[in-house]
């Protein structure tokens, strides 16, 4: 079933969650346990994330250098048929421009077809994100519309190559947006527009990057709408747990932690921040319950029990 279609069925607000692969050489009986919390919860669909390759340098005796390509965190496509099967639940695998070559995500995606899955999220990917952009004949999607606009033609049947008898997929196609707008865009104009592109070539549904203001996603929604975006915008929550996050988020998300937030977890003890995370989560659970938004997204990564302790309590 496709995440489109459990968003116009649901009477009422939906929890879906998104978790990470283990690293490399890590089991994915961890992965497993943390679903297995989540299932009591009905969720409608898990997104798995992804990483691209990374470039890392050695320098070996004689002194030269030797670079490196790895990734950290495979597993995706792997884990997205695994939950699926074994939890009979949909998966929404993340598909990334940085570090893919066109080729590979083809292949991707074939894969996924051939597996059953029905729904991805299509993403740039991380400023960190180096892979090996592949050889000078190989193609790269600069842009998350690009991948977009390749995944539309490969549910209709257009692939890389002309082929015969090619087999269309039929893929539900998600999006990012970026309620604090994206970091690269100069204007929340051009921002928008970013996200009308990728809606115009066949995006179905918007999944937000995390935020901890509500006034910005409702900001958000109603730029979209005057720009004519009128498919379900999703928001995704994440969990304050640690001090850390005070700086960690900010530096890799590129989102605000509003000085309320910030104040109560600078002045309390190391114990305490969990719970001032999930209060504030809790809170701004229920103003968008109230709000009726299609779904409420969680960001959990790879510890499910603080998301279930809110759920539970606004379920």
């Amino acid at each position: 079933m496709k995440v489109i279609d459990f968003l116009e069925r649901a009477s009422s607000t939906l929890f879906s969650y998104e978790i990470i692969p283990p690293l490399r050489g890590g089991t994915a009986r961890k992965i497993f346990d943390l679903v297995e919390e989540l299932m009591p919860y009905d969720p409608p669909f898990i997104d798995l994330t992804s990483r691209a390759a990374e470039v890392y340098d050695e320098k070996i005796p004689d002194g030269t250098i030797r670079q490196h390509v790895r990734r950290k965190r495979p597993g995706t496509i792997g884990l997205s048929a695994a939950i699926k099967n074994r939890f009979s639940v949909e998966t929404v695998p993340h598909i990334l421009c940085l570090g893919f070559t066109c080729e590979e995500t083809e292949d991707a995606l074939i894969e996924l077809n051939y597996l059953g899955i029905d729904n991805v999220l299509a993403i740039t990917g991380d400023d960190t994100d180096r892979g090996n952009p592949g050889n000078k004949t190989s193609t790269v999607n600069r842009h998350a519309n690009d991948l977009v606009e390749q995944i539309v033609n490969m549910n209709r049947g257009v692939y890389l190559e002309n082929l015969e008898d090619s087999h269309a997929t039929d893929f539900c196609i998600g999006v990012g947006g970026y309620p604090e707008k994206h970091e690269e865009s100069a204007r929340w104009e051009v921002d928008i527009q970013s996200v009308k592109d990728k809606v115009d070539l066949g995006a179905e549904y918007i999944v937000t990057q995390m935020f901890f203001e509500n006034s910005a996603y409702f900001k958000f929604v109603e730029r979209c709408t005057k720009a004519g975006i009128d498919v379900p915008i999703i928001p995704g929550l994440k969990i304050l747990t640690t001090k850390r996050h005070l700086t960690l988020l900010p530096d890799i998300f590129h989102v605000n932690v509003p000085e309320a937030l910030a104040k109560r977890v600078r002045d309390a003890e190391p114990k305490e921040v969990k719970q001032i995370g999930i209060d504030w989560a809790l809170e701004q659970s229920q103003e968008l319950l109230e709000a009726k938004v299609p779904c409420i997204h969680f960001y959990i990564m790879q510890n499910a029990k603080t998301v279930t302790k809110i759920v539970s309590q606004v379920k």
